[in-house]
């Protein structure tokens, strides 16, 4: 007659560890704000700083770029050092996740949040 009530403490086991997992993705998005990473181009001369949530967060330009010429130069190196930054972003956010993900029997290469 009570055979079912191993099912609800399962289920309660599986709510405390979603509640757990939650309270650890909280954290781990307030410390993305926190992880800088930076971008390169041009061998250094152009770099980009963003954090794990991939906001831009800074940039700096060697001046010896600043030749009107090579206007076209600067602009594709800015944009290559903001992708390497952005780039270096979403692999800074998922190595967070997945330290929440790790003791938890998910996949390592679970995307999070879904």
């Amino acid at each position: 007659m009570l055979k079912g009530l191993g099912q609800i403490g399962d289920m309660a086991k599986m709510m405390k560890q979603a509640q757990k997992m939650q309270a650890e993705m909280a954290g781990v998005q307030e410390r993305m704000a926190e992880i800088i990473v930076t971008g390169e181009a041009g061998a250094g001369m152009v770099k980009a700083e963003a954090n794990a949530k991939g906001e831009l967060k800074g940039l700096k330009i060697d001046p010896s770029l600043f030749n009107p010429d090579d206007r076209e130069v600067v602009e594709d190196l800015i944009l290559a050092a903001i992708k390497d930054a952005q780039a270096k972003a979403a692999e800074a956010a998922q190595a967070e996740m997945a330290k929440v993900t790790e003791g938890m029997g998910l996949p390592a290469d679970m995307k999070l949040p879904f």
